[in-house]
């Protein structure tokens, strides 16, 4: 799984589980993808959204976020 990082030109810069970054082509992601997305490959070696786990590190963010400023 890999997690986007940011964007930069052409690429988006994703960070890997192992805490590497890679850069993707953006032409090659999901449309509408954004910073925070959690990106898988599928069989035929296409990416695409992991909408589960896009939205379970968002809470787990948010909540970290709402701790801190308590």
């Amino acid at each position: 799984m890999l997690i986007i990082d940011r964007f930069e030109g052409e690429y988006a810069v994703c960070e890997q589980e192992d805490g590497s970054f890679r850069k993707i082509p953006k032409v090659l992601l999901p449309p509408g993808s954004r910073e925070g997305d959690c990106l898988v490959q599928d069989k035929a070696g296409d990416w695409q959204t992991d909408r589960a786990a896009t939205r379970e590190r968002r809470e787990r963010l948010r909540q970290k976020l709402e701790a801190l400023y308590r």
